[in-house]
């Protein structure tokens, strides 16, 4: 028997994981993939939004003020990439600054500081790549970027530190009321728990309609950005947002924490839960908006192009409001907790998404704190910013950090043995690549690829001596086998 069953193990599911471990309680997450972030919190803009945005009363605008103010704070005892960069909201028109004054007025009833409307001149004195049609701007000095796979990550490590189970390539296939909470069905057995919190992302609908007879609706709203090199990444210092539409907050330009500039995203209600491909169309709208922000937005130094989901409810369950996030007990299940429909800025409002559902589950089970909570977490030492001293000192503790793997990032062995050794260490490439950058770069893994490829046998040969060296590497999961089945001299490693 469990306390808690978490169904997802993204950036709210692994915050919630965080706050509960702070508690005597027995605790496991399930993930269908094979590992943190594969869904929606992998594939966002980064944005710690200041929350001007969100409408005046709602649980969006509570949680993204309160969340994007514990940002900074739990940087630093998580150690993940932040910065408080500062956003902008550009207005191309005369007639618009109106609606810059009411995105003011909405931000300061939200309880956001210092926001200010900017004219041409001071526009231009902070931020000079700007397009010259730009009049007006909204200054939101508290608006930041994050890693939103660091901040994912750092969660769910400092949970399991905190004695917090996760279980991988654990779909959820259905879900019993029992005299005592619920019977979690999986395709990998069955979990008894007092306790489920639905944070399933873009499937929370299906996870929720297992339950209850008041029915949710989920549509995926597909979002295609673009990623520049890091050379081009100067060339905005703010991340600027052009003004809101009913479909969302527009194409943005940000720098990121890691050096890149991002455009994006479009926004496109879909059906395929799983349909992340980008189009031409997709890429050839995103440089088109973007060039209204800043003309000087370089097509030819975009290394990759990605597309992630957003979890948009179009039809609420009784006791839920329209345009809100939807985080509580359903109405007929009791001790069914929703954590649904975290699209924008459900980034920025993580950690007091947590905090907010762990008070529902405490509230129920009314457990004791721990004694020994472990707040703070370690993350993987980053050579390529290391002072001189520190990489001295690492590399004379353990020499693979003086062996350099990706020469775009600089990303060395060390680094990458680190990421698949530690707590809820890497099992798949592109696990490697989320938490140290190796394949990241402008060769996008073109060359250090097969040498990723080859540590993460050797150490995952470790766990399964008698097992074929390469026979389970993934790329990211599922059937991304980097080798083939057929026989010794058929086997040889994908290119592309």
């Amino acid at each position: 028997m469990y306390d808690v069953v978490i169904i997802g193990a993204g950036v709210s599911g692994c915050a919630i994981a965080r706050e509960l471990s702070r508690y005597r309680l027995k605790i496991v997450v399930l993930e269908k993939e094979s590992d943190l972030c594969e869904g929606t919190s992998k594939a966002n803009s980064g944005i710690a939004h200041a929350g001007y945005d969100a409408l005046p009363g709602t649980l969006k605008a509570k949680l993204n003020v309160e969340g994007s103010r514990k940002m900074e704070s739990l940087s630093k005892e998580l150690d993940f990439p932040y910065k408080k960069n500062g956003s902008l909201v550009l207005c191309f028109d005369e007639e618009d600054v109106e609606k810059l004054e009411e995105l003011k007025r909405r931000g300061e009833v939200n309880g956001v500081k210092g926001l200010q409307i900017l004219n041409r001149e001071e526009l231009f004195a902070i931020e000079p790549s700007v397009g010259e049609r730009a009049v007006a701007a909204l200054f939101a000095p508290d608006g930041g970027i994050v890693c939103p796979f660091g901040l994912t990550i750092a969660l769910a490590e400092n949970a399991a530190i905190n004695g917090v189970e996760f279980r991988f390539d654990t779909k959820v296939v259905g879900i019993q009321k029992c005299e005592e909470g619920y019977l979690v069905k999986t395709g990998k057995g069955e979990i008894q728990t007092k306790i489920v919190v639905n944070a399933a992302g873009v499937y929370a609908d299906e996870i929720h309609n297992m339950v209850s007879a008041h029915q949710m609706k989920i549509v995926p709203r597909k979002g295609e950005y673009l990623l520049y090199d890091q050379r081009v990444g100067h060339l905005v210092s703010h991340t600027l947002f052009q003004l809101p539409t009913a479909l969302g907050k527009g194409v943005l330009v940000t720098p990121t924490v890691h050096g890149n500039l991002l455009a994006g995203p479009t926004a496109q209600d879909i059906q395929d839960k799983e349909g992340i491909d980008t189009t031409s169309e997709g890429m050839a709208k995103v440089q088109e908006k973007a060039l209204l922000s800043v003309p000087q937005m370089p097509g030819r130094q975009v290394i990759t192009s990605f597309a992630g989901l957003r979890a948009h409810i179009v039809q609420m369950p009784e006791g839920g409001r329209e345009g809100d996030f939807l985080i509580g007990e359903a109405a007929d299940a009791a001790g069914f907790i929703d954590v649904a429909g975290m699209e924008s800025p459900g980034l920025s409002c993580a950690p007091a998404t947590g905090e907010y559902t762990a008070k529902l589950v405490t509230e129920i089970l009314k457990p004791e704190k721990k004694e020994k909570f472990i707040g703070t977490r370690k993350g993987i030492p980053n050579m390529a910013h290391a002072s001189d001293e520190e990489k001295h000192r690492l590399i004379q503790e353990d020499p693979a950090y003086g062996n350099v793997i990706c020469r775009c990032e600089m990303v060395t062995e060390g680094e990458i043995l680190n990421a698949i050794r530690r707590p809820l260490g890497a099992t798949t490439t592109d696990g490697i690549k989320r938490r140290t950058r190796a394949g990241m770069g402008r060769c996008q893994s073109g060359f250090c690829n097969p040498k990723v490829v080859e540590l993460l046998a050797l150490e995952l040969a470790k766990k399964e001596p008698d097992g074929d060296l390469y026979s389970k590497i993934r790329k990211s999961g599922a059937d991304s086998w980097y080798l083939t089945e057929n026989g010794p001299e058929e086997r040889g490693l994908f290119h592309g």
